[in-house]
C-alpha cells in the first residue's frame, strides 16, 4: 500500500468504528487509487470500486494485493452512468470517500 497516508491509523479506526464491513458487498464511489479501499477490503466479501478517472483505476488495479484480487472490481465509471455488472447488482453498503 505505497500511497496509504494514515500513519496514525485514525482514518482506519474511524472507518471501522462507523461501519461493519465483515462479509458485506461494498460499492465505493470515487475510489481514486484505492487509498481508502485497502483500509477495509480485507473484511468485505466483495468490493466494487468506481472512479471516473481511468488512470487512477489503472493504478488501483495494479496495486491490488494478490490476496484481494478475487473479491475486487475496479471500474472506470461515473456514478451517474454506473451500471453494475450482473453479479454486483446488490450492495450491502455504499461509501463515498470524501463524505468521511
Amino acid at each position: 500500500m505505497p500511497y496509504l497516508k494514515d500513519p496514525e491509523g485514525k482514518q482506519y479506526l474511524l472507518l471501522h468504528e462507523l461501519v461493519d464491513f465483515e462479509g458485506k458487498n461494498v460499492l465505493e464511489v470515487g475510489c481514486g487509487r484505492g487509498k481508502m479501499t485497502w483500509q477495509y477490503a480485507h473484511r468485505a466479501a466483495r468490493v466494487t470500486a468506481i472512479d471516473p478517472k481511468a488512470e487512477a483505476i489503472a493504478i488501483a488495479q495494479t496495486d491490488t494485493p494478490e490476496t484481494l484480487k478475487e473479491r475486487m472490481s475496479f471500474l472506470a465509471a461515473d456514478i451517474a452512468d454506473f451500471n453494475p455488472p450482473p453479479d454486483d447488482r446488490k450492495f450491502d453498503l455504499a461509501l463515498y470517500g470524501w463524505s468521511l
